[in-house]
């Protein structure tokens, strides 16, 4: 269970958000998310790996992210979810400001990443 440590799975968050500044996040999240990992995004959209891996390859990059307030829950066996507040900005729009719930199971003895659920905090 030592790779589901607060700092283990922030270091996996922030190379996340760093993939998606680089615009290189279907290939990352192609790699960390389980084979049946889901995302449900702030517009209700509920999206599987090869979705995900599909979306993020046309997506633009992100200027600017900051992670905030982290949370570890321990959710048994080998499992345990991360939560945080995120707030990212790209050009003249208005920052992208969400709670966060990541979701990570041990596969193989490597977290990989099973849910990941985006709540809004400014609508």
């Amino acid at each position: 269970m030592d790779s589901l440590t607060l700092d283990a799975l922030l270091e996996l968050e922030r190379a996340g958000w760093t993939s998606l500044c680089n615009r290189t996040g279907g290939a990352f999240y192609g790699d960390l998310m389980t084979d049946h990992g889901l995302m449900v995004l702030v517009d209700g959209s509920v999206m599987d790996r090869d979705a995900v891996i599909a979306s993020l390859n046309d997506a633009p990059g992100w200027d600017t992210y900051e992670i905030t307030d982290p949370r570890l829950v321990p959710a048994g066996g080998q499992t345990a979810a991360l939560i945080y507040k995120a707030k990212a900005s790209r050009g003249d729009a208005e920052p992208f400001e969400a709670v966060m719930n990541s979701t990570y199971a041990l596969v193989d003895g490597q977290p990989r990443l099973a849910l990941y659920q985006q709540t809004t905090t400014t609508h």
